[in-house]
């Protein structure tokens, strides 16, 4: 089913009209409570963010006046202690209720056409569409309480303004935004602690709090974890409109959300396999991590929760998560089923590239963590000091290799 590129943005700008709404409610409950605390400064002004987020884009010289809403409490989201995140309709049909918003009877479904674990889970047994796809938008705002989302604004305002900025030669547009700009977005969304930033890199912070702020109310399952702004970033600064930046990260997140479940269940099956790569690889290694107890791949940990992001410059990251993709989309396709199309190709297809990257990082430090690391935390610190010191085509051709030597004893046959 075709939706208009408009769905998607008045989509968003409902959910950035809820946030606002919470952020509101939030800020006269701390007053109330006497907490000094707030998180905006002006939710109501004309400045606000109506004008400097989606609407406002780089890409646009026109802007487009804002949308009126309404502060009804009954169109507004609950608060309440909700510290358990239970299921309520009534939770649900407060949160999607926008009676007072004008676009509210014509806005049409968002139909989410972006990557997503449709056709998936007969590839990958582990992967459940609970676990990795997002949930329904009922399902999915029906479990926010005022209090998490303060939480998540708490870390989210933090790790925007300490985003590195080596996005920044790949994004001019971005890059030239001017000081004024920069402030008004700034103070659109809460930003803080941010003088010492250029103005590109407020606007850039800016950005990931609108957009990750949403993305916490469009899935409150996950909400926000440290690391979410570091998969975000790239996916900002080479996309100009919010909109299409979020509804992007939306997609991403169906397959990298498991690494941000409480139960971890997803980190550990991956860790699991970083471990059975290296172990079918290179039994000497094998054998050493396990004398120092660190065979469950635990010193990998950061390298797979943010898919080699703080490890890899800018333009590093987005080769390999293009290849990435494009194996993922093979995968879809159906590309590498057939005997014959498995026979022509190097390196089949697989979910799990990733893995096979970090592993093949590992396995080029071998000789180095063999004879002098002798506990898990040097180890730590050596995939930690990795950062910017990795060629990402001799990275890609090696787990490439491992791919077409390991991955029938790895992966589940097609």
């Amino acid at each position: 089913m075709f939706v208009p590129i408009f769905g998607f943005r008045k989509e968003y700008e409902k959910l950035r009209r809820q946030c606002r709404r919470l952020i509101k409610r939030i800020n006269e409950s701390s007053k109330l409570n006497g907490d000094s605390c707030s998180f905006t400064q002006d939710t109501d002004s004309p400045s606000s963010e109506d004008v400097v987020s989606a609407r406002d884009s780089l890409s646009s010289e026109e802007r487009i006046p804002d949308v009126e809403y309404s502060d009804d409490p009954s169109s507004t989201l609950l608060d309440g202690d909700d510290s358990s995140r239970r299921n309520t309709n009534a939770d649900a049909k407060v949160l999607n209720s926008d009676s007072s918003d004008s676009d509210s009877s014509e806005e049409p479904e968002v139909i989410q056409t972006f990557p997503s674990g449709e056709g998936r889970e007969d590839n990958d047994p582990d992967m459940s569409s609970k676990d990795e796809s997002s949930p329904s938008r009922t399902e999915v705002q029906s479990k926010l309480s005022s209090e998490d989302f303060a939480t998540w604004q708490r870390i989210i305002r933090l790790d925007a303004v300490r985003t590195n900025s080596d996005w920044i030669p790949y994004s001019p547009s971005q890059a030239e935004v001017s000081q004024d700009r920069a402030w008004r977005s700034a103070e659109a969304v809460g930003l803080k602690d941010y003088d010492h930033l250029e103005p590109c890199r407020i606007f850039h912070a800016a950005r990931l709090v609108a957009i990750l702020e949403a993305y916490a109310l469009y899935d409150p399952e996950i909400g926000y974890c440290q690391g979410m702004s570091d998969l975000l970033s790239p996916i900002t600064a080479v996309m100009t409109e919010d909109h299409e930046a979020f509804w992007c990260f939306v997609g991403f997140m169906k397959k990298a959300r498991h690494n941000f479940r409480l139960d971890e269940v997803g980190i550990r099956r991956q860790l699991s396999i970083v471990s059975k790569i290296i172990k079918c690889k290179d039994s000497h290694l094998y054998r050493h991590l396990e004398k120092l107890q660190a065979e469950d791949c635990f010193f990998v940990y950061r390298m797979v929760v943010v898919l080699f992001r703080r490890e890899l410059t800018f333009e590093q990251t987005i080769c390999l998560w293009e290849v990435m993709w494009a194996d993922q989309a093979a995968i879809r396709a159906g590309i590498g089923k057939s005997a014959w199309s498995r026979i022509r190709q190097r390196a089949p297809p697989t979910d799990d590239l990733l893995l096979y990257a970090i592993a093949a990082s590992v396995l080029q430090k071998r000789k180095l963590i063999i004879e002098k690391y002798f506990s898990m935390d040097e180890i730590i610190r050596e995939c930690n000091s990795m950062s910017g010191q990795l060629d990402i085509w001799k990275l890609l051709d090696d787990a490439h290799y491992l791919v077409v030597n390991l991955h029938d004893k790895i992966e589940p046959s097609f």
